[in-house]
């Protein structure tokens, strides 16, 4: 048991959310939410306290907490819940954080704080120059450098949000899952549609990381994280790295240079 507490890390995309337990830097547990912008600060409190006691854990034994959101409703949400249940005040990265890293973007707070989290951990565990692609609801690319510099990067839609698209706009068109079918030759119409959907973001992914590396250099390592990270690693050629908990991480790193 870390004699100073566990820390609890959230990290709140637009369709998920990812609650991460740290006992030092050893990552004890880590959950996904549905991101509902409506859920009350009560809602959420009963489902962190459901979640620590399946998992054997107590929700005493946390003594800091660190937020990262791209859904500014549950920020204040979340924020009110770490005070009220958790009885501490979060940590919230945003512009003033220290991150230990240098942000190239001509506006860095247009940045949203999950792709500089992000980079914080891909430096501290892989180096530099690097590319994380993270496989959200929309998929980012992000440039690292060598000395830790967080460049900038590409953002495309991610695999729902090409499909919701899809099935909205056709009339008989099935939802699918996302994965890689038998054959890029679909001999069935949920096979047709994975084919279309993964290669046609395989080829999506490994056309911008190309040219990112074309101008990082030889050298650049490429690491997946995301919801859906796993899935297009089963290609394998693509990613040096694939890491599911990357962010957790991140915020880790981060709530240790904001003591």
């Amino acid at each position: 048991m870390n004699p100073g507490g566990r820390l609890l890390a959230i990290d709140v995309g637009n369709t998920q959310t990812v609650v991460g337990l740290f006992d030092g830097e050893e990552l004890r547990a880590s959950w996904r939410l549905g991101s509902v912008a409506r859920r009350t600060t009560d809602e959420l409190a009963i489902l962190m306290e459901g979640l620590f006691r399946l998992g054997g854990h107590r929700m005493d034994q946390v003594k800091r907490v660190v937020i990262a959101s791209v859904v500014p409703p549950l920020g204040p949400t979340l924020e009110e819940m770490s005070r009220r249940y958790f009885g501490v005040a979060p940590l919230v990265v945003g512009p003033g954080t220290r991150t230990g890293i240098v942000i190239k973007y001509d506006n860095p707070h247009e940045v949203g704080a999950d792709r500089i989290v992000n980079a914080v951990a891909g430096h501290h565990l892989y180096g530099g120059p690097l590319v994380v692609v993270d496989f959200g609801t929309a998929i980012t690319f992000d440039a690292i450098s060598a000395r830790g510099e967080y460049l900038g990067g590409a953002i495309s839609p991610g695999f729902g949000i090409a499909l919701e698209a899809l099935v909205d706009r056709t009339a008989r068109l099935p939802r699918v899952e996302p994965v890689m079918p038998p054959s890029v030759v679909g001999r069935n119409t949920v096979h047709s549609i994975q084919a279309g959907m993964y290669f046609g973001f395989m080829g999506l992914v490994r056309e911008i990381v190309g040219k990112m590396k074309a101008e990082l250099g030889a050298a650049t390592k490429v690491v997946a994280t995301g919801g859906q990270g796993a899935v297009y690693a089963a290609e394998g050629t693509l990613f040096d790295e694939v890491n599911p908990h990357l962010t957790l991480i991140g915020l880790r790193l981060i709530a240790g240079r904001n003591p």
